[in-house]
């Protein structure tokens, strides 16, 4: 990537990390055309994001395109590609970046498990380790397609200081302090559900582990147990993005 004169070393880096986890949830086959979002932060600032424009497929994704906006949407800076942004994708992450300054990274995805799951009202299950994790995941209800400014205190409400939350009928929301951490807890949510509705399509009697063994579970995923997850894996994460295509870092 030519970075500017102006631009930090921290954009710089944020800027190829974040490019790289755009195209690792579309490797993952977690993408949506050209919707949803994946905002991070700018360290060293509060109010600076970077977003995808609105208008690329994630796998086209490079750190030159992202582009800078505040928490109130306005673009900062031209843009490298003539896109603009998508402002559902605003009302959702500008909520949460605004209200959770722990948040360093915000991603929101349509996956058909992560939807069929936000569809259940039994929502997700304890049904595997991974699900575990999720034990205690907030919800929150739907209420159309994420215009309303208004909606950012009810959605914000409900994700309380938790790291992941379902949207009802809509899909998954994960969080983290960075985006090794938020795609991780992405990516295991997602796994997750997926595990879920393959259990319930063979139509069996489900097993569920008493509750002292889920809540055991649950407690040591928790990042201040053992180890935030997410990290570790994380330049193994970059290592993949590199033997596919390092164009992500342009």
């Amino acid at each position: 990537m030519h970075a500017s004169d102006d631009m930090s070393p921290q954009e710089r880096d944020t800027r190829i990390q974040l490019a790289a986890c755009y195209r690792l949830v579309s490797h993952f086959g977690m993408s949506d055309l050209i919707y949803n979002h994946i905002t991070a932060r700018i360290p060293g600032t509060d109010d600076h994001l970077l977003i995808n424009p609105y208008g690329m497929m994630y796998d086209e994704i490079t750190a030159s395109s992202l582009v800078k906006i505040d928490l109130a949407g306005n673009i900062l800076g031209p843009s490298s590609t003539g896109y603009g942004i998508n402002a559902a994708g605003y009302v959702i992450h500008s909520a949460v970046h605004g209200a959770r300054h722990d948040v360093g990274c915000v991603i929101h995805t349509h996956t058909r498990a992560g939807m069929a799951v936000s569809a259940l009202k039994c929502g997700l299950l304890p049904l595997t380790q991974t699900a575990m994790r999720f034990a205690k995941i907030p919800y929150h209800d739907y209420e159309s397609v994420a215009i309303d400014l208004d909606e950012r205190e009810r959605l914000v409400a409900d994700l309380g200081a938790s790291e992941a939350m379902i949207l009802r009928n809509h899909g998954l929301l994960a969080v983290g302090p960075s985006i090794a951490q938020a795609f991780n807890t992405l990516y295991w949510l997602e796994m997750a559900c997926k595990a879920q509705v393959d259990a319930l399509s063979a139509n069996r009697e489900l097993c569920l582990p008493p509750p002292e063994v889920i809540e055991k579970t649950w407690h040591l995923y928790q990042p201040t147990t053992r180890r935030p997850f997410g990290e570790l894996e994380w330049p193994a994460m970059l290592r993949l993005m590199d033997r596919k295509d390092s164009g992500y870092k342009d």
